[in-house]
């Protein structure tokens, strides 16, 4: 992990309350080297969180609950109460209450975070049938935090240790993923990818891989055109504004041969086509990074797991590396920042960056 600029305060939502995020909140912060690098905000109600305290047999786990940023324990885990009253748990169900609250808690920290109370957000998992309300009319975190902070357009990028996927289209039926892939669809993805890895990921030149829609790319528009009529294409734009960008390539080949490793980040035209294999490779320890944001927001890169909800058996190691992403990002972003503030050193990074140019190039 980078060097620790400052210890950031990040919010940590519960997710669907019936879920295994409080869980996973629990057994991650009871180790408590983990407060060294950060001051967890856990944005739930006291009482949810005992009963999952009582039920992880985690000892270990004290919290100082309240209602003020002003009495934050800065060496210690914190409760930010979002509620107050008695709520029906039930792990391992999909209930209206159980989405209600996970909404609450992540409409809650995302209101801190624009406010600048706290420096990055992770969010646990909140199921789509029963999060939707009429203040929540979102197909999950990604839209909703687009549209609260005011962004363009974003970029789902999964990430781990060595592979980063990204998607065009996301949480849509897969008839509507062809008419939904646009050339400006595909230069915004790719532009938002490029800049999150220069500057979230500290990779001057980033090359980035695009994905077909079609077996086979299309065979030569046998079997579709959308990589002649509009893949290929946005590609070609892309490459003449001087973007290191390649494809499109046949995704079960590219995959398959592990052509992957070959690019800092691979764009996938739909849900299932980047997801698959990046879940096949990543064994768990992935995280779900929105990039595209003013503010850092990672998450775990599975959903609720109501099957093992409420048994203490669920796997943190995905939701500790997304706190882990969250803080190298805010430190890599500060270092970023300082970089293009001094004059001379952004002449020295703009400088590298024409060297890696060429080098690719040649």
């Amino acid at each position: 992990m980078s060097q620790i600029v400052h210890k950031p305060k990040i919010g940590i939502t519960t997710g669907d309350i019936n879920g295994i995020g409080i869980e996973l909140i629990i057994k991650t912060l009871a180790d408590h080297r983990i407060l060294d690098f950060f001051t967890p905000v856990i944005f739930a109600s006291n009482k949810v969180i005992n009963y999952y305290k009582t039920l992880c047999e985690e000892p270990n786990f004290q919290y100082t609950g309240t209602k003020d940023f002003n009495t934050l324990n800065m060496k210690g885990i914190n409760v930010f109460t979002c509620w107050d009253e008695d709520v029906a748990m039930n792990p391992g169900q999909i209930t209206e209450l159980g989405g209600r609250y996970g909404v609450r808690s992540l409409m809650v920290a995302a209101q801190c975070l624009k406010d600048g109370q706290i420096q990055g957000l992770v969010t646990n998992p909140i199921n789509k049938k029963n999060s939707q309300t009429q203040d929540f009319k979102y197909s999950g975190h990604t839209p909703f935090l687009k549209e609260k902070f005011g962004a363009k357009d974003v970029a789902m990028m999964m990430c781990s240790e060595d592979m980063k996927v990204s998607l065009l289209t996301e949480h849509i039926p897969i008839s509507e993923v062809a008419k939904s892939i646009t050339i400006d669809d595909i230069i915004s993805k790719v532009k938002i990818i490029k800049d999150s890895l220069i500057k979230d990921f500290g990779i001057v030149a980033p090359k980035i891989a695009v994905l077909s829609l079609n077996p086979h790319s299309g065979d030569d528009g046998l079997i579709g055109n959308e990589e002649q009529n509009i893949i290929g294409p946005a590609v070609e734009k892309l490459r003449a504004e001087g973007n290191l960008v390649f494809g499109p390539f046949s995704a079960d080949a590219f995959f398959a041969r592990q052509a992957d490793k070959n690019f800092d980040c691979t764009l996938s035209m739909y849900h299932d086509q980047g997801l698959i294999p990046f879940k096949s490779f990543d064994k768990g320890l992935g995280v779900n990074y929105t990039a595209g944001l003013p503010v850092v927001r990672t998450s775990p890169d599975h959903g609720p797991a109501f099957d093992i909800a409420g048994k203490n058996i669920a796997d943190a190691s995905s939701f500790l590396n997304s706190i882990f992403m969250c803080i190298d990002i805010l430190n890599q972003r500060e270092g970023h920042a300082e970089r293009t503030k001094n004059k001379l050193r952004k002449a020295n990074w703009q400088n590298q960056l024409k060297r890696s140019k060429e080098d690719i190039e040649n």
